[in-house]
């Protein structure tokens, strides 16, 4: 069994949020693979099914972001896992939007979601950054990240999502680098295979104007 933890802020108030892709991953996932009803368990909203031949719970925090650690840490907890059958899909100021990387370890970067998350389990966990940019500067984060995403945005989020779910067969099967391609061909599609007419040659050079008189060209031609 493996725990897919979502992070977000509750409330409709938050929903469209950048800092809530976690939630929408879920959601997704959740609706293209069959998943059952959402349940209040653990501080937060838990479905569970199956992705490919892996048993799957989908965990969405209702603690608000900065304490996401208390609902992670009784979840996994109660189902005596351990940290590593734990995979947390977060937004990620330093990828552009679009893009998506999977990382096994490592810091929290000051994301206050995973700071939580670190606090109760460790940090021997798996995370999928979604990226959604950054505002160019760190006074503007929290305002940014707690502001929906734009309009034309919208397409970009859409693939994204639907890679994701995509791909998350792949991901509960531990294979990483399936998963991402999956992601990659919903969001920067294959270009079509249809061969580009050929050039056309181009035109033969006009021929330069014979200049000689008939009787040295009767005379050339014995030469």
């Amino acid at each position: 069994m493996q725990i897919f933890v979502g992070l977000g802020n509750p409330g409709a108030k938050y929903a469209g949020n950048r800092h809530n892709i976690g939630f929408m991953a879920l959601d997704r996932i959740a609706e293209d693979h069959g998943f059952g009803p959402w349940k209040a368990k653990f501080q937060g909203q838990l479905t569970e099914g199956r992705l490919g031949s892996e048993r799957v719970l989908l965990l969405k925090p209702e603690t608000f972001m900065n304490l996401s650690g208390q609902s992670v840490g009784e979840a996994m907890r109660f189902y005596k896992l351990e940290p590593g059958d734990v995979t947390v899909f977060h937004d990620e100021l330093d990828l552009a939007p679009g893009k998506v990387r999977v990382k096994m370890g490592g810091g929290h970067a000051g994301h206050n979601g995973l700071r939580s998350i670190h606090q109760h389990i460790g940090e021997a966990y798996q995370r999928v950054r979604l990226g959604i940019g950054h505002p160019g500067h760190k006074d503007r984060v929290a305002g940014y990240v707690l502001s929906d995403f734009a309009k034309a945005e919208a397409d970009m989020l859409d693939d994204v999502l639907r890679g994701l779910s995509d791909g998350a067969p792949h991901l509960a099967a531990g294979d990483a680098g399936k998963f991402q391609n999956a992601v990659a061909l919903r969001v920067a599609p294959a270009r079509s295979s249809k061969t580009a007419p050929a050039a056309k040659p181009a035109p033969e050079p006009e021929p330069e104007p014979d200049t000689r008189s008939p009787l040295q060209r009767l005379a050339d031609k014995f030469r």
